[in-house]
């Protein structure tokens, strides 16, 4: 037993002869190698012959073989194979090395080498071309499955599109003439230039002159203040009282900031600009005939609300801001009317602030969201913005005006356009 025991112990130096060796092959790298090939789906017979071809126009001459753009292929009895487009991919990232060992001497060489996914082709279905696939074909076929496996409302919504197709074969003989009508009704349609000039002829605002060159010329006083209205303003009594407050008391309306303080800045001047001063006063009518519209049908009413206004003021905003019921007698001010005479009391405004007036400050009077009152500014054909240091200077406002948002009016005018709608997906 003793002597068996020690037989199996190994000897020192035995195993000499079994180290390995690694080392990278000395040929040249651009050299024509081994390939590693890789066969997804069917292995080659191993008689198959492959061969390796190398895209010399793609190619340096010092590229390494590894790298190079080469192609395998081979040919069984009844199938091929060749280099698929996923070769690249799987190489991406990573490198391949394939190790031949010479058992004889105990080294084992490295040498890199590129790898080919091979895809194959039955070499009986090469020439035969795919069946093509008409849309309706298509949509049919996927009917078919949806009425055998669909759900209810699947097949509920099949059926339904199956009834509003448009055969179109029964069309084209109707074609023609419906291409006839449509001529027919359409060539009664308005041009461009009229749809435009429609458009704006229907603005809620006063009459305007879109070819104007000038701000003061795109609505003239005269198309917003008739002018035997304009006539009979009286501004003496403002000229012979004392104070700032005596003035304010004769205003019509005088809860409104933007108006004290115009009327403020008028009497400030050395010479008292009459044209302002009864526009001025005719804004403040315009202002205390819309606080006093549920009195419209009450003549006494409405002549107390507004003490100091001429008569032919009075009727004169009655007749164009508001409209006749069913009874002639009784009157009414309609949303649309509303919104005429804020836009003609704005126009108004405009002319008094040389075209760039404050919009919160006027929203704050009319007791108005500021946003609202931008949008009448802009049914004007203004701009709201904030003013830059030339217009500062040229209005003569401070530098800290500049924080302000206004209703800037510039030629040539440019009115809103509708947005257009967003049809559903």
């Amino acid at each position: 037993m003793a002597s068996s025991s020690v037989s199996r112990k190994r000897k020192r130096g035995a195993d000499d002869n079994d180290k390995i060796t690694l080392q990278l092959a000395n040929q040249p790298a651009a050299q024509l190698g081994p390939v590693l090939a890789s066969f997804p789906a069917l292995q080659p017979p191993k008689s198959t012959a492959f061969q390796c071809w190398r895209q010399d126009g793609k190619t340096q001459a010092d590229e390494p073989f590894a790298s190079q753009d080469t192609l395998v292929a081979g040919e069984a009895r009844t199938v091929e194979f060749i280099t698929s487009g996923e070769s690249a991919q799987a190489s991406t990232g990573c490198s391949y090395l394939i190790a031949v060992h010479d058992k004889r001497t105990g080294k084992t060489t490295l040498r890199p080498a590129p790898l080919h996914i091979l895809a194959r082709q039955v070499k009986a279905l090469k020439n035969l071309q795919p069946l093509e696939v008409t849309v309706d074909e298509r949509i049919q076929l996927r009917n078919q499955l949806g009425e055998t496996f669909g759900t209810k409302k699947a097949k509920a919504a099949i059926r339904a599109q199956e009834r509003n197709r448009v055969d179109v074969d029964a069309m084209r003989g109707v074609a023609g003439h419906l291409q006839d009508t449509i001529m027919e009704n359409t060539g009664s349609l308005p041009t461009l230039e009229e749809a435009k000039a429609s458009a704006d002829s229907s603005r809620l605002i006063p009459p305007h002159n879109a070819d104007a060159e000038r701000p003061q010329d795109v609505y003239a006083l005269s198309d917003i203040i008739p002018d035997a209205e304009f006539n009979a303003l009286d501004i003496s009594l403002f000229k012979s009282a004392g104070s700032q407050g005596e003035r304010i008391a004769l205003l019509p309306f005088s809860r409104s900031n933007w108006i004290n303080q115009h009327l403020q800045l008028l009497f400030s001047t050395p010479k008292l600009r009459k044209n302002d001063m009864k526009t001025l006063l005719y804004i403040s009518s315009m202002f205390a005939f819309k606080m006093a519209f549920r009195s419209v049908n009450d003549k006494e009413a409405l002549q107390k609300r507004l003490a100091g206004v001429p008569q032919i003021v009075i009727d004169g905003l009655l007749s164009r801001f508001t409209e006749s019921t069913r009874d002639a007698s009784i009157v009414q001010v309609t949303s649309q009317k509303e919104t005429m005479l804020m836009t003609h009391m704005f126009a108004l405004c405009l002319h008094i602030d040389d075209f760039a007036t404050d919009v919160e400050l006027i929203a704050r009077d009319m007791n108005m969201a500021p946003g609202k009152v931008a949008l009448l500014f802009k049914s004007l054909g203004c701009k709201v913005e904030k003013l830059g240091p030339k217009d500062l200077k040229r209005l003569g406002l401070p530098d800290s005006a500049g924080a302000i948002k206004r209703a800037v009016l510039k030629v040539p005018v440019q009115f809103p356009q509708p947005r257009a709608k967003r049809g559903r997906r």
